[in-house]
């Protein structure tokens, strides 16, 4: 049976609110008292549960994550960063998943009404003026991932030069057509590798044609891989086909593969597939991709956010990762293995 503050206070001799009043650190205790309820706890291995703690101090020892979508590989894989960092704390996280772009703004209300945590952590959010004034009046420590303000602590991946990597890598295996599929309203990331992309043309000396980019807009939130199925079988109405395509992400590139494989074709050899994130199932299926750290992006946010929540004057701090390209069949490269070994 778990030991409880109830049989902490019958062996110390003393009430369970000055037990209480012990573990919340309050000054209305003798120090010979916290000494001896200290002692008999430790002795009985007594761990006081979070919640608890945060009742009777009125302090939530919570923080609060706003993303946009749960049932997602790159957002399951930034909540495991950041569950695991908060293992190491005696914080606990409350998730607010925004279904659609529009609740976003209603999400970060109540994640931000008073009591219900002590930090925000904003995931593939943009602040509006509005609320990034709001929120630097309340002095609420905040933490932007995959996203960017310049008055908040923030992680992201350098998503213009990953897009850039991704097209120059397809232009530099002599595709000639490289389409882009993307998401439509673009989010800040999707709309930094469409200029990525462009900029990668532009470098190689090849028109932009509009015809060759795509958007999905169907789904609330275009990281889906539904929004990559739609989109590349509208790609695929346009002639001549294009015989390469960056997706602007992984799980988009899952549904464009899927498309791709209903109209008896195959990539490479009839489109090569480049995408972004590198999330674990790209792996498994031979996927090219821009690889950014997305665990250790959860688990930094976290750690930012704790030493926000102690320093709220520290300066703002911008961490920008650099992605890294991963080569896989997708795109040619074990059939141009394979070519080199023979």
């Amino acid at each position: 049976m778990a030991v409880t503050i109830y049989d902490i206070a019958e062996q110390a001799g003393v009430s369970i609110a000055t037990v209480s009043r012990v573990f919340n650190d309050s000054p209305r205790v003798s120090p010979e008292t916290r000494q001896r309820v200290l002692q008999i706890a430790r002795g009985l291995n007594y761990q006081p549960h979070a919640s608890a703690q945060s009742l009777a101090r009125q302090n939530t020892r919570l923080i609060s994550a706003v993303i946009p979508v749960v049932a997602n590989y790159f957002y399951m894989e930034i909540l495991r960063g950041m569950q695991d960092a908060l293992a190491e704390s005696d914080y606990d996280l409350i998730v607010y998943v925004a279904q659609k772009p529009e609740a976003a703004a209603s999400q970060i209300e109540r994640a931000m009404q008073k009591g219900r945590s002590e930090g925000l952590l904003l995931l593939s959010t943009p602040l509006t003026d509005a609320h990034a004034k709001r929120l630097r009046a309340a002095r609420r420590p905040v933490v932007l991932v995959d996203a960017l303000h310049s008055d908040f602590d923030s992680i992201s991946i350098d998503n213009r030069k990953g897009g850039y990597m991704a097209t120059h890598h397809l232009i530099d295996r002599g595709y000639e057509r490289v389409a882009h599929i993307t998401i439509h309203p673009e989010a800040p990331p999707a709309a930094e590798r469409r200029r990525g992309y462009e900029e990668a043309l532009r470098a190689s000396g090849r028109p932009i044609d509009r015809a060759y980019i795509v958007a999905s807009g169907k789904q609330p939130f275009g990281f889906v891989e539904e929004s990559g199925y739609e989109a590349m079988q509208e790609l695929l109405k346009r002639k001549p086909r294009a015989d390469a395509v960056f997706v602007a992400s992984d799980i988009q590139a899952l549904g464009a593969l899927r498309a791709l494989k209903e109209h008896g074709l195959s990539s490479p050899e009839d489109m090569a597939v480049i995408g972004f994130d590198d999330i674990q199932v790209s792996e498994y299926i031979g996927l090219t991709t821009l690889r950014q750290p997305i665990y250790e992006m959860g688990k930094l946010a976290v750690e930012k956010l704790l030493y926000r929540i102690q320093h709220l004057d520290h300066p703002t701090t911008n961490t920008v990762f650099s992605p890294s390209l991963v080569e896989r069949s997708s795109c040619g490269a074990a059939l141009a293995s394979s070519v080199a070994e023979d």
